[in-house]
């Protein structure tokens, strides 16, 4: 199968992770598929939601933005609030990222994750998931360094991946040119435990059958497997 950038069709796209990269936050990493660019911040507070009050139990959330001119034509900002599919995605990277957290052990403190889009070429919600975690693993390093959790409260790593059907064939990690036309379109993420958090797949043309779907899944597992090595090399390096 011949691809836009020449990659085969279990290929990954250049990725790198830039922890630090915000000089506020508790955790920031600048996360790159290519050409798609997230930044993805982590910022603590000493608070939890109304109905988390008193329980002993923290929370973790995100929101998600698209910078106006992150794509080839102009979005308009969400001065109105989030629209549906803003709200889809930071709702996805939230659960995705408290799946791994022990709220327990984190206290009654409400970590909050910012993914802003810098530029988009397919995979933005899959390099925010990916990127959150590194960003939030660097925030709960702070909290440990500043004596407030005695432990990481991680159960697990966390990240994601695209795949689909392009051209009758699957491939991961595609970028818009193939997403927008894939027949089949899949955002899988998972742990490093080799878990589920979330499959989401689409059948955009025909329906697609089980033997496609576990090829789909495989596809993703691989390129996963190969996110989480990335992750750790980023963790284990000085910032800066």
């Amino acid at each position: 199968m011949a691809r836009p950038d020449g990659r085969a069709a279990d290929e990954l796209r250049p990725v790198t992770m830039q922890r630090g990269f915000m000089k506020y936050p508790e955790g920031s990493c600048l996360i790159s598929f290519g050409n798609t660019k997230v930044i993805c911040t982590a910022s603590v507070e000493e608070r939890v939601p109304p109905f988390l009050k008193n329980s002993g139990q923290g929370w973790v959330t995100a929101e998600y933005s698209m910078l106006p001119r992150s794509c080839k034509d102009r979005n308009q900002r969400d001065t109105r609030g989030p629209g549906g599919r803003t709200m889809e995605i930071q709702r996805l990277v939230g659960r995705c990222l408290r799946g791994v957290v022990d709220m327990r052990a984190l206290g009654e403190r409400t970590i909050y994750l910012d993914c802003d889009v810098l530029q988009g070429d397919g995979g933005t919600r899959t390099a925010a998931i990916t990127g959150s975690f590194v960003a939030l693993f660097d925030a709960l390093r702070w909290m440990q360094r500043e004596k407030m959790i005695k432990q990481i409260p991680l159960t697990s790593a966390v990240a994601a991946i695209s795949v689909g059907v392009v051209g009758g064939e699957p491939a991961l990690d595609l970028c818009y040119i193939e997403d927008k036309d894939a027949g089949v379109d899949m955002n899988i993420v998972m742990t490093d435990r080799g878990k589920f958090i979330e499959v989401q797949g689409t059948a955009e043309g025909s329906p697609y059958d089980r033997d496609t779907l576990n090829r789909l899944l495989d596809l993703a597992h691989g390129g996963i497997k190969q996110l989480f090595k990335l992750q750790k090399d980023a963790l284990d390096a000085p910032i800066g």
